[in-house]
């Protein structure tokens, strides 16, 4: 490590007047609006959410201060008022979120006041879950790295996020890929009403990761504005020219409640109360200048009263500014997927050399890293030497396109999901793919990550999504058990934001990854893994093969009951509408291949000619999403049903290990064969 001692730059004497009189003005700004702001809620204009940051006005001011718009990247946390508008906001942005107008800048109304934000400007917009865009943050800094840019990332948060588990990931994986981030931390000494002592046995938080190898820990005092700025132009500095990551933790206080709908009398003593009014960091400042001779008490009043006047200006404008409109609720929620040309039904004759489902995976993935050099892979076990994948199907990638684009993440699925958000958002041309888990069911540890990523399109308003596909190996019939045998599906289809694939056939495999590559937004691309060597599952693939979202395919034509399926038990359909035709009857097998969106037309028009459904999945019938489909069924095909809608999948239990639980457990043909007769003679 270099000179860890912060070089003294600014100080009430060498700093320029200039300078000293925007400082004054930007905090005086910011301050006239941290108290305006329970007003509005008062008059039930809005600001429902404010989270005060008198006490940490020091390092804000100084973070936006070092921020670069459009060329280095900051997360800011709903407490960063001040950080917003040193970073370049005006007064009237602030009021627009705070009120939620349909001009806010952040989101249009769409997310919580108190969350600023500035896409177009690298002002990135945030969900309300403490601490998460650490992992943003580092997604970033590791394409500013990639790319080779001079910039960094930026995170701002209060000490309390540290006790997450995710930010832990974030800082860890900062250290090891030797990234250019900056965590700036705000200690004010609470999370809510939770004291520090009872968030880590550290007094200083930041001390917690002394031991990281890369990391630089600077400590500052955030109420001070010279030592705040002093810190933060040492961490600019050695992040840039060392590209590392720095802790810079701010020693705050928090003058007033956590926010509006907390009250700080319920825990903290009169005597606290005071003693943080005393140490007023902008009434320190003003004192400062005054003392020093800086500026005369005329001059800073003139300022005041010109702040008071540009925020009276900033509020009658904002409160002119159009509300968010009702209409407008199903903009954004994600975006529209390529529309393929060569197949745009996503259905071909090709004759030639049948391949696995898993080959079309892998040939597939190395076309679109040829296709994009902007692609990029990355998950557990995904890049050891031959290795490429838990299952290979990322084998070969590596070698052919090398350990920048094609790399193994941590045991830590929420830093896989998180960074690939953050990467994605430093151009519009990256494409990532990322093992979301090495089986569906070590997902969970990522949902977090994954619903902060689904909102991410509608929250900013249009302004920002993630251009992400997310390949899970899903489903059963391999004797995995616990953990490597569920169905997430049933979960994740409630959760609006994300097109999820869910392919049967080597073809469609292929077809849908293409088309979720090429995507913007945020894509689940299921592979059941059963179906990976299966014979059953291996066709032709064509070269640049696309298959559309949401165009369901008909694998058998028939008359007298419709099965909708996908996944691995749309081979047993199949099988299942063979083996009826020799009784007489007449099967008709629609595989989805997508579930979001669905083809619900492909589905009520089957449904129309054989007036019989049976829905058949792999997943639990109690709570799957062959209720969703039945349910669709009943709404807009009633009247051509001659039956109830049946359903066949898994038990309302888990996957077993043992064969024989597991053969007990999951659909089969047999099952299928038996609910379909009895439908087929109701």
């Amino acid at each position: 490590m270099k000179n860890l001692e912060v070089p003294k730059i600014y100080s009430i004497k060498s700093t320029e007047k200039e300078t000293l009189g925007k400082w004054f003005r930007l905090m005086t700004i910011g301050r006239a609006i941290d108290e305006k702001a329970p007003n509005y809620l008062k008059q039930a204009i809005g600001w429902s959410y404010h989270a005060p940051y008198a006490g940490h006005d020091g390092i804000q001011l100084a973070v936006g201060q070092y921020f670069e718009k459009n060329k280095d990247h900051i997360f800011l946390y709903y407490r960063d008022m001040l950080t917003a508008l040193s970073s370049g906001l005006e007064p009237e942005e602030i009021i627009l979120n705070g009120i939620s107008k349909a001009t806010d800048p952040s989101s249009g109304g769409r997310h919580m006041s108190n969350h600023f934000a500035k896409p177009e400007w690298n002002i990135h917009n945030v969900s309300s879950l403490t601490g998460n865009h650490t992992l943003h943050a580092v997604g970033v800094a590791r394409a500013i790295k990639y790319y080779g840019e001079k910039a960094v990332a930026i995170s701002s948060q209060g000490e309390s996020s540290l006790s997450e588990g995710f930010v832990y990931e974030a800082i860890n994986g900062a250290d090891k890929e030797k990234l250019p981030v900056i965590f700036v931390i705000q200690d004010n000494g609470y999370g809510i009403s939770v004291p520090k002592k009872d968030q880590t046995a550290n007094r200083k938080v930041a001390n917690n990761f002394t031991g990281f190898k890369n990391i630089r820990i600077i400590h500052c005092n955030g109420k001070d504005v010279f030592d705040s700025m002093n810190a933060m132009a040492e961490a600019k500095r050695f992040a840039l020219d060392e590209s590392l990551p720095v802790l810079l933790q701010a020693n705050c206080i928090r003058i007033q409640s956590h926010s509006n709908s907390d009250k700080h009398e319920l825990y903290r003593s009169e005597t606290e109360r005071n003693y943080v009014i005393e140490y007023d960091p902008l009434a320190k400042f003003r004192r400062l200048l005054i003392r020093y001779k800086r500026f005369t008490g005329e001059e800073l009043h003139e300022i005041e009263e010109s702040v008071k006047k540009e925020v009276k200006a900033a509020h009658r404008a904002a409160l002119k500014a159009p509300d968010p409109d009702p209409s407008t609720i199903y903009d954004f929620v994600i975006p529209d997927p390529v529309k393929p040309k060569k197949y745009p039904e996503g259905v071909h004759n090709e004759k030639g050399e049948k391949i696995k489902l898993i080959t079309a995976l892998n040939e597939t993935l190395k076309a679109e890293f040829r296709h994009n050099p902007d692609t990029f892979i990355w998950g557990q076990d995904m890049s050891n030497k031959d290795k490429g994948g838990i299952f290979n199907v990322s084998k070969g990638l590596q070698q052919e396109f090398g350990p920048k684009r094609v790399f193994n993440a941590p045991i830590a699925e929420d830093f896989i999901m998180g960074t690939a958000n953050g990467m994605s958002r430093y151009n519009e041309k990256i494409r990532i793919v990322v093992e979301g888990a090495e089986f569906a069911d070590y997902f969970w540890p990522a949902m977090e990550q994954y619903v902060d990523s689904s909102h991410d399109y509608w929250r900013s308003n249009g302004k920002f999504t993630p251009n992400v596909t997310i390949r899970l190996a899903s489903g059963g019939y391999i004797g995995g058990g616990l953990y490597h045998s569920q169905n997430i599906e049933g979960a994740l289809v409630s959760i609006p934001g994300v097109r999820i694939a869910y392919p049967s056939f080597a073809d469609d495999a292929a077809g849908l990854l293409r088309t979720a590559i090429r995507s913007r937004g945020l894509t689940m691309f299921m592979e059941p893994k059963a179906l990976y060597q299966d014979p059953r599952a291996a066709t032709v693939v064509p070269d640049d093969f696309e298959v559309p979202f949401g165009k369901a395919r008909i694998r058998r034509e028939g008359s007298g009951l419709t099965v909708v399926t996908y996944g691995n038990t749309t081979h047993m359909c199949i099988e299942a509408a063979i083996e009826l035709e020799k009784e007489g009857f007449s099967i008709e097998v629609i595989d989805l291949r997508s579930l979001i969106p669905l083809d619900r037309e492909a589905i009520i028009n089957s449904i129309k000619k054989t007036n019989k459904a049976l829905v058949v999945h792999e997943d639990k019938v109690h709570g799957g999403f062959g209720g969703e489909i039945a349910s669709i069924i009943m709404e807009d095909a009633f009247e051509w049903l001659d039956g109830p809608v049946r359903r066949v999948g898994s038990t309302f239990t888990p996957v077993g290990f043992h064969r024989i639980l597991e053969r007990a457990i999951l659909p089969n043909t047999e099952k299928i064969v038996s609910a379909a007769r009895d439908l087929l003679n109701y």
